[in-house]
């Protein structure tokens, strides 16, 4: 059935910016707009309503609010009147907002300090959200509300565990964060099942000293007011399962989040070695598969953050990804930073995601659901705030070219002190000013010639180290998703990144730079950069293995 929305600017009002928006938001949810234009008297409105029969009428007035009142006091008499039945929007100032509160006779009044997602919601339900409403709990659920405006995450947690409970809440109350990403501090993460070996200067270190099953549950409390944020917490660096078990009864965790090859040795994050970790991660990303809790495996940024080439993350994007659909997860959340290394140029820096999309949507069918999470490097943002503030909103603007179903918000001021709530509902009221300028339309800046030469040669590249990798361990049925190969690849330098710290059993000799606006392998004593294909020759060379027969690689099997 035809669902019609009629849009006017009422009585003498000739500002038409608003309900047009309006309209053209509508038809993209599956309305058919009708537009009357400007200063419509409301006798000649009501004669279209009951023309027209329309599900939804959107009226505007940004005059002043004296003369407004008048004039909505004869629409709401001539609608009793009549007896005409719809859903009524208004839009206007603020102080001609507060007018057309006086009458309850609008569903949704719009005063310009709302958003998309409000107006989003109200025309896929007719009706405002409210403050006493139960929204779901479930991460899936949340996007498919709100798509294509995207979700806000925002990491949260503060060396008091009573600061923090109270930070939730005013986070939750002012509405703008859908996803609190609580932040444990060292002590949680390591040695939360094993309190006797906790260190007083891990105490407070990154995050909220959670000791207590109640503690964690005084989070989720926290949660329930406001716009309902879902939460999530950080995986542990040890006894994965135990704290896995843990954030589902306590927190409800919105989904799992674990590196593929980190938080152990490597990193200086955990105890245990890379081969032991990267099987425990495969097996925790089953774990929450098994349970039908989304998986997340933010792996692809750690290798950027320590200044691996290009071809690195593109590939480690996709090997994360392919190891989470073969643990059975169905819903997967791809997280794409930006900004890493923090020299890199936007231009190059898109290139470089839209590589990892392109080869992780590959994997996509109806078994296995990606959702696009990107969010600004760690490195990027200045210590001076009010250039954060610029940075912030200027990656922010570069992730909108991909669409993303969820952007992590990282605080303007995270280079310079821990967030607070005001820190934190600050940078996403930066964020959601950009999404609002450039969600409907925005420049193309994804066909950019050189974006797309960049993210064909990265691909390129990227498929030949992955062809590589499955012609060298071609003993197993099937090497990429082999933890044994993925922590024996790292340990060669097949998989490398200049800050692993050599000797012992990382034998790798990885050296990058910056060329151009982007991360490339360099060869020092050639002075030129290296393709894969070099790199890897060198390496296999380095350890007299025989090369013949692995550096021409079949076409990968997706």
């Amino acid at each position: 059935m035809e669902k019609i929305v009629l849009g006017a600017s009422l009585g003498n009002c000739v500002h038409v910016g608003g309900v047009a928006h309006f309209l053209q938001l509508a038809e993209r949810e599956g309305y058919t707009p009708i537009y009357l234009g400007p200063a419509i008297p409301v006798d000649d409105l009501l004669r279209e309503i009951e023309l027209h029969h329309p599900a939804m009428v959107a009226v505007g007035y940004r005059l002043t609010p004296e003369n407004a009142r008048p004039l909505i006091a004869e629409l709401v008499q001539k609608v009793k009147e009549r007896g005409i039945k719809t859903v009524w929007s208004f839009g206007g100032t603020g102080p001609v907002a507060r007018v057309a509160e006086e009458f309850d006779f609008f569903d949704y009044i719009s005063d310009g300090s709302d958003d998309i997602d409000d107006s989003l919601y109200f025309l896929r339900n007719g009706k405002k959200a409210t403050k006493d409403e139960v929204l779901s709990d479930d991460l899936v659920a949340r996007i498919g509300a709100k798509y294509p405006y995207p979700l806000l995450r925002h990491h949260y947690g503060e060396p008091s565990v009573e600061k923090t409970v109270a930070g939730i809440r005013e986070i939750a109350e002012s509405r703008v964060l859908d996803v609190i990403s609580v932040g444990p501090d060292q002590n949680t993460q390591q040695f939360y099942f094993h309190p006797e070996k906790r260190k007083p200067e891990y105490e407070g270190a990154g995050g909220v000293p959670l000791r207590t099953r109640e503690e964690f549950e005084a989070l989720k409390a926290a949660t329930k007011f406001g716009n309902q944020p879902l939460i999530r917490c950080y995986s542990g660096t040890a006894d994965v399962f135990d704290m896995a078990q843990l954030l589902k009864d306590t927190l409800n965790n919105a989904w799992c989040a674990v590196p593929l090859c980190w938080y152990n040795k490597l990193d200086g994050r955990g105890d245990r070695d890379i081969d032991t970790s990267v099987k425990e991660a495969v097996e925790l990303m089953r774990w929450h598969a098994e349970r039908g809790i989304p998986v997340e495996a933010n792996e692809p940024h750690h290798w950027g953050l320590r200044d691996a080439h290009d071809v690195i993350p593109v590939v480690m994007a996709y090997l994360s990804a392919r190891n989470a659909k073969k643990a059975g997860v169905r819903h997967y959340v791809s997280q794409y930073m930006f900004n890493v290394p923090n020299s890199l140029s936007f231009p190059m820096d898109l290139a470089r995601v839209l590589a990892m999309i392109e080869l992780t949507e590959s994997l996509q069918d109806d078994t296995f659901t990606l959702y696009r999470e990107t969010r600004a490097g760690l490195p990027f943002l200045s210590a001076d705030l009010d250039v954060a503030k610029g940075q912030l909103a200027a990656t922010t603007y570069m992730q909108m070219a991909v669409h993303p179903h969820i952007i992590h918000v990282v605080g303007f001021c995270e280079a310079e002190h821990i967030a607070s709530p005001k820190d934190v509902i600050e940078s996403c009221k930066i964020v959601r000013g950009v999404i609002k300028t450039c969600l409907e339309d925005q420049i193309d800046l994804v066909h950019d010639p050189r974006v797309q030469t960049r993210k064909q040669h990265l691909l390129k590249e990227a498929r030949f180290l992955l062809s590589f990798i499955e012609r060298f361990y071609s003993d197993y049925q099937d090497p990429l998703c082999e933890p044994a190969v993925i922590a024996d690849c790292i340990k060669r330098g097949f998989i490398d990144a200049p800050h692993i710290v050599k000797g012992g059993e990382f034998t790798g000799d990885l050296f990058t730079t910056i060329i151009g606006g982007r991360c490339v392998a360099y060869d020092r004593k050639a002075g030129r950069e290296l393709t894969e294909r070099e790199r890897l020759a060198h390496l296999c060379e380095k350890e007299g293995i025989p090369i013949e027969g692995h550096l021409d690689p079949a076409p990968l099997h997706a």
